[in-house]
């Protein structure tokens, strides 16, 4: 894919069958995302998300939507709103005393935004790794063992412990960590903590999951098991991942969404977009004119 990467726009042909939108800036007043953002089966759909901090306009207009069994990456610069959108979806966001979500974003049909919606049970249905491994100062079996635990999800031991192993199975640990249970989380190494942060996620049985640049502090080992993970996942989850690498988006993704100055501005099939794009700031971005 690397190779796709770095001839993905041919030398100017006489007459070449497809031009990039002719669009060099975006400007708040009209913006209309280049491909098709919505799916058959949405797990999670968003139309018109605006989010403001105090008086910046992060996000603007974006309508997508998030569909079964598929891994989504977005991508586009350092402040582009990428993270900023991911943080929207199960309402991270609200952490921001400062922060304003406006327009209708829908779990399976629900208003996640509204009244009604319980924010503690939102997190358990969609999930979210971060940057940086975070687990908690427990032992390996404590931090599976969390989230069922509070949402009362396991009835007595026995099906605690088939819960924990079930999830460190799933992240690919429980042959590594089976006989450190009682060990601290934070004693393991980097991947291995990054993959108990996900088999803290799953634990509680999500439907999304959400990934912000899940192995920007890894090394490219514990990068490519990650990776192998996601792929994995895919079968049971809505997977929503921010990356900077381009290649870890060719890698791991269907979809991709290229997100530029707070617009979505184009989203596809990932190797439509790396091969083929649309937009001339996605080919820019892409060809690696900015970024």
């Amino acid at each position: 894919m690397s190779e796709h990467l770095s001839h993905a726009i041919p030398e100017p042909a006489a007459d070449p069958p497809a031009q990039p939108v002719p669009v060099p800036e975006l400007t708040a007043d009209a913006h209309e995302t280049v491909g098709d953002y919505t799916v058959a089966d949405p797990v999670i759909r968003t139309r018109r998300v605006d989010v403001f901090y105090g008086d910046n306009h992060a996000i603007r207009n974006v309508d997508l939507d998030i569909g079964q069994n598929e891994v989504i990456a977005l991508i586009g610069p350092s402040g582009c709103g990428k993270t900023t959108y991911l943080r929207c979806l199960n309402r991270m966001n609200d952490t921001i005393e400062s922060a304003r979500v406006t327009g209708e974003i829908t779990l399976e049909g629900e208003d996640i935004y509204s009244r009604r919606m319980d924010v503690v049970m939102l997190r358990a249905r969609v999930g979210m790794v971060f940057q940086k491994p975070n687990p908690f100062p427990k032992s390996v079996y404590d931090n599976v063992a969390y989230g069922p635990r509070i949402h009362g999800i396991a009835r007595n031991r026995t099906e605690l412990d088939q819960i924990v192993r079930r999830s460190l199975e799933r992240a690919g640990l429980w042959s590594e960590v089976k006989d450190r249970l009682d060990e601290p989380g934070t004693g393991l190494s980097g991947g291995q903590q990054q993959r108990l942060c996900i088999a803290r996620t799953i634990a509680v049985s999500p439907e999304v999951i959400l990934m912000d640049e899940p192995c920007s502090a890894l090394d490219p080992i514990a990068t490519a098991r990650i990776e192998d993970l996601i792929d994995e996942l895919r079968q049971n989850y809505a997977i929503v991942i921010v990356t900077h690498s381009m290649q870890q988006a060719a890698r791991v993704s269907q979809r991709v969404a290229y997100f530029h100055l707070g617009r979505l501005v184009e989203v596809g099939n990932t190797e439509a977009i790396f091969t083929n794009p649309r937009h001339r700031l996605t080919e820019d971005y892409i060809t690696g004119r900015f970024g």
